[in-house]
């Protein structure tokens, strides 16, 4: 689990505050050597947030990264990583299914959480769960 914060200005809307946490997201995680494969990946009414990639393949070390991006701002009742439950992990799974056989994927995937926390005073808070939790394939 990783954090950081940085500090931004008041947020409007659910969906304004669901851009800027992808937003976000994606910039932490192309700043920790991630490549953007596909976003906002659509699988008839099933999503997937960011579809990265990281390692190299002269390595033979690449691997998929299917993130779920998931914001709430304080005062929280749970986590937002905490609100990726077996069905949506069930729906993000199948849509990664889904890309990897169109596009004929043949190296590891992983299912990662970006957990994002808008907090009083316009900080926010970006945590990354590598690894959160594995397809029953």
């Amino acid at each position: 689990m990783e954090d950081e914060k940085g500090s931004f200005s008041r947020l409007k809307g659910r969906s304004e505050r669901g851009k800027l946490a992808e937003d976000m997201a994606l910039e932490y995680l192309l700043k920790k050597g991630l490549t953007l494969l596909q976003r906002n990946y659509r699988a008839g009414h099933r999503e997937i947030d960011l579809i990265m990639k990281s390692g190299h393949f002269e390595h033979k070390n690449e691997m998929i990264h299917i993130v779920e991006v998931r914001s709430l701002s304080e005062p929280l009742v749970k986590l937002p990583f905490e609100t990726v439950d077996r069905k949506k992990q069930r729906a993000v799974i199948s849509a990664a299914a889904r890309f990897i056989y169109r596009n004929n994927i043949h190296f590891d995937t992983r299912f990662d959480i970006v957990s994002v926390i808008f907090k009083e005073g316009g900080v926010v808070e970006v945590k990354y769960f590598p690894d959160a939790f594995a397809p029953e394939w």
